[in-house]
């Protein structure tokens, strides 16, 4: 399972558009993700910047599969309108660099974080 973090940008003055088209995607387009391996696609928004977190089975794989998914294709070419860039699904795209991330455990022998465990 990969976890991806993508970014893209909502085009000036569409900000209301794109959280409207979110709030119910069209039937068809849930199980083309969920047959391309997403397990979950979450979106956070900062103004018009857009942040993208996706657990998928092989991210890669998805793209492929979803740029000649019809209902992703429909999708795309509706959603896009609201975008500042269109996502084409071509290309090696690996989304954006993961640079850290806390440690499910703190390192052994650190002893200011089990003090504050207890």
């Amino acid at each position: 399972m990969q976890t991806i973090a993508l970014h893209t940008r909502i085009a000036e003055g569409r900000e209301a558009d794109y959280v409207r088209e979110h709030r119910q995607i069209p039937d068809d387009l849930d199980p083309a993700l969920r047959r391309a391996g997403v397990r979950s696609w979450r979106i956070w928004r900062d103004g018009r910047d857009l942040f993208h977190l996706l657990e998928v089975e092989d991210y890669r794989a998805m793209r492929r599969q979803l740029a000649e998914d019809p209902a992703n294709q429909r999708w795309q070419e509706h959603i896009n309108q609201f975008l500042e860039v269109a996502d084409s699904y071509e290309g090696a795209d690996d989304g954006i660099e993961h640079v850290w991330s806390l440690p499910a455990q703190p390192p052994a022998g650190d002893a200011a974080v089990q003090e504050g465990s207890r």
